[in-house]
């Protein structure tokens, strides 16, 4: 009997049964933890391997780029399909299986070529990835519910997230670097079927676009025009812009001053700052949920924005490598409330749009920018002015993406209007 291709598994994804949203609550948990197990296979572990493989600096940097350029050319029109496409979850599916195909060809043909397609497919699956995600997320719980579920589903994508990369570096260890592509390939089925677990029925499809709720089969939408007059969305997107500009350079930078400093110990503490915060992570978003739920939106943003330049600050007064570990600690309270308030804020601002998705990828693309530039930057002041002023520029650049949302940012969580007085 021949087995089941891709085509075939993505068709299963929308045929129907009688299962309980419950149900679909707690696969959509489970797709949160495997996709982020996946997704680490794409990871640091693709430059380990392919420096393994005696590749240049230069063909592997190419790679790298790659993937992100894919991402970002992407995001647009993915954000468009995933607000038009009533299929939300087949839609997911051909970017889980685009992932593992990607695993495959690198671990099978770790050449120039191949990995030129493997790293396009990763990017671009990429782009509908975290959005759909969203979406169906949206679709299942309502806007009302949509911060608890949001705080989560960001708890169950870093504790696989955290597993997946001691797990893969183990098997890296003991095996292979190469082993570790086809034992992240093979998470690929695990999140397939979890995903599948997730019943069509339960997502509302007005819902997961931001569309006004009604029974009209294709919900109406807003024009594309009205996201881009909408100062607050707009806002919003400057200052991801300009945190991921701050926030994306502060790991290489600390990562070139431990190799300086501190020889072989760099790479132990690298990891050490790379999975604590993701530990934070997990450990506050149900929190960072429930409070934006209660406090509002802005208050908990000017926190997560607040963290980077306190942390720039402080990384550029020390070398100690224990100080460096435990102000990194930040970095997971930042993680937690963007991780959370990006889709949150995003999805209060176009509810009635029909056009959410899209907005996800408006901002995904600013902020994607705002990273690409961040390492480049500050790559070029540390050489012109040396380390204590690539951290000094990236405290800069986080100052003036706290003060964009305090000064002209405004609370977002929709007013919840008291109930009419019964007149007897």
């Amino acid at each position: 009997m021949p087995s089941a291709g891709p085509a075939t598994v993505v068709a299963s994804l929308d045929r129907r049964g009688a299962k309980s949203p419950l149900e679909s609550l707690n696969a959509l948990d489970r797709l949160n933890f495997f996709l982020a197990a996946l997704l680490t296979g794409f990871g640091p572990f693709v430059a380990v391997y392919l420096a393994d493989r005696r590749w240049a600096p230069a063909d592997v940097g190419f790679v790298l780029t790659v993937a992100g350029l894919a991402g970002l050319l992407t995001q647009v029109p993915a954000g468009e399909l995933i607000d038009m496409a009533e299929p939300k979850r087949a839609i997911v599916g051909i970017g889980i299986v685009a992932v593992g195909l990607g695993l495959l060809i690198v671990g099978l043909r770790p050449d120039l070529p191949a990995v030129f397609v493997a790293a396009a497919m990763q990017g671009t699956a990429g782009s509908v990835l975290g959005p759909g995600i969203a979406a169906i997320s949206l679709g299942l719980v309502g806007h009302d519910a949509l911060a608890e579920r949001l705080g989560r589903n960001q708890r169950f994508a870093s504790i696989g997230s955290i597993i997946a990369a001691g797990t893969l570096g183990l098997i890296g260890y003991g095996l292979s670097t190469q082993a570790i592509f086809f034992a992240s390939a093979a998470l690929a089925f695990p999140t397939l079927f979890a995903l599948i677990r997730i019943h069509a029925a339960d997502i509302h499809f007005a819902r997961s676009c931001g569309a006004a709720e009604t029974h009209l089969t294709r919900p109406e939408r807003a024009s594309r025009i009205v996201l881009l007059k909408d100062h607050r969305l707009m806002t919003f997107a400057t200052c991801l812009f300009l945190f991921q500009l701050a926030n994306a350079s502060i790991l290489p930078l600390l990562g070139e001053r431990l190799a300086h400093a501190d020889g072989r110990w760099s790479s132990p503490v690298l990891s050490a700052l790379i999975l604590v915060p993701q530990i934070i992570v997990a450990a506050l978003a149900p929190w960072v949920g429930r409070t934006a739920a209660s406090w509002g939106r802005r208050p908990l943003l000017l926190i997560g924005l607040g963290v980077v330049p306190i942390r720039s600050a402080l990384f550029a007064l020390t070398t100690d490598s224990t100080l460096i570990v435990l102000i990194q600690v930040l970095d997971g309270l930042s993680g937690a409330t963007l991780g959370v308030l990006t889709t949150l804020v995003i999805a209060d601002l176009t509810k009635g749009t029909g056009r959410f998705n899209l907005a996800q990828a408006v901002v995904g693309s600013l902020s994607a920018v705002g990273a690409t530039l961040s390492t480049s930057i500050s790559g070029l002041v540390v050489e012109k002015f040396g380390d204590m002023a690539g951290f000094l520029s990236v405290t800069a650049a986080g100052l003036v993406a706290v003060a964009i949302p305090l000064l002209f940012m405004p609370e977002t969580k929709p007013l919840v209007l008291p109930p009419e007085p019964v007149i007897h």
